[in-house]
């Protein structure tokens, strides 16, 4: 009856302090608005502006040729990566592309039909304006490989050539290979763990400079509950803005489908939420102030977010940096959300992750906990 008695009792000052928070993060006005706008316009903004997405290009074609294949090309350049060609002259080539009217002009020479059907090598010349610095990387790639599948296909159908193999590819997940697609939920399951790290240490750095610790130690409460308490009104404000963000942003707005269990997905961001909230409190006991942690905090979210798999594969990463990342809740948090939102993947096939988020979470909480009693045993 006694242990019984004491469970209600912890459970109940938890909740209580749990409450607590919620209330001064509701009177936070610079916090509530980080919260909508990461998980609102950071998420759209995120999604619609990929570096590798090329939209609405301008492009301008001096066809000397005249031929089928020129117009074949032509036709080739369309929205949404350009606008319709514009056909032009030599003549207006440079003043068009001196008043920005172009990113790209294509001069298409003379005879290049009949130099391709003859097997020769005809130049075709691409003038890009490189001052639009990320429509020309991106678009030059573009137009050569659009370019080239017509030349190609031309000069095989005009020969009756047949290859013996041909690749057929078919992209799985994302058929129509849309970034913002994937922009959107990479996004969302960034911006999860990074909130939790900040709200949680911002939190107990605020209560420091405020001077309010000194009353919760004075309170029948111990470190364990005003941990406990700041990750599960931290998890609850994130997991529903998350949602919100899923819903009404991701699937709403940007028209993305999600093809697993949203369930299943919340439930690890739930685990991975108690591990990055831990941390979020470990780098607040490391802090003096607020601009300390905002130090800290960069050289923790940058990295996480950078060697997670979220940005950039983790097969392309070295072997040490996979190894160690390996101990990153984030790293596993990635893994499972892109198979659940992407692939439509059950907890059969991620169960490892959570696995490995629960054994995370644990250490790091044990972690935390420890610095944070010493941090409270000096302030005593």
């Amino acid at each position: 009856m006694q242990s019984a008695s004491r469970i209600r009792m912890f459970t109940a000052n938890t909740w209580r302090l749990g409450i607590k928070e919620l209330w001064s993060l509701w009177r936070d006005p610079a916090m509530l608005a980080l919260i909508v706008y990461v998980f609102t316009a950071g998420v759209y903004t995120a999604a619609t502006a990929m570096p590798e997405t090329l939209s609405n290009a301008p492009i301008a074609i001096v066809d000397e040729d005249r031929s089928p294949l020129s117009g074949r090309i032509a036709s080739a350049l369309y929205p949404p990566h350009f606008t319709p060609p514009r056909m032009i002259d030599w003549a207006q080539m440079d003043p068009g592309m001196d008043a920005g009217h172009y990113t790209f002009v294509l001069v298409i020479p003379h005879g290049f039909q009949r130099d391709v059907l003859a097997g020769r090598a005809p130049d075709l010349q691409l003038n890009v304006d490189a001052t639009r610095m990320s429509q020309a990387f991106v678009g030059s790639g573009y137009v050569q490989q659009i370019v080239m599948g017509e030349i190609d296909e031309f000069a095989r159908h005009e020969r009756a050539a047949v290859l013996p193999v041909e690749l057929a590819l078919r992209a799985r997940f994302n058929p129509a290979l849309e970034p913002s697609w994937f922009g959107s939920l990479v996004e969302v399951i960034n911006h999860i763990a990074m909130l939790s790290i900040i709200l949680a240490g911002a939190a107990l750095v605020r209560e420091r400079e405020r001077g309010t610790v000194e009353h919760l130690l004075v309170m029948p409460v111990t470190p364990a509950q005003i941990m406990l308490a700041k990750a599960w009104s931290t998890s609850l404000v994130v997991l529903l803005a998350a949602w919100i963000s899923l819903t009404f942003i991701v699937q709403g707005v940007l028209r993305v489908p999600v093809a697993g269990s949203l369930p299943l997905f919340f439930a690890g961001a739930t685990l991975c939420l108690f591990a990055t909230s831990a941390m979020g409190i470990f780098l607040a006991t490391v802090a003096r102030n607020m601009p300390q942690f905002a130090m800290l905090m960069m050289l923790t979210i940058v990295p996480l977010e950078m060697l997670s798999g979220g940005g950039t594969p983790r097969e392309s990463m070295p072997d040490i940096v996979r190894t160690l990342m390996l101990a990153a809740p984030t790293t596993h948090f990635v893994e499972l959300g892109q198979a659940i939102l992407f692939r439509g993947a059950g907890l059969d096939v991620v169960w490892r992750p959570f696995a490995w988020l629960a054994v995370i979470g644990t250490v790091l909480f044990a972690l935390s906990l420890h610095r944070f009693r010493r941090t409270i045993g000096r302030m005593a």
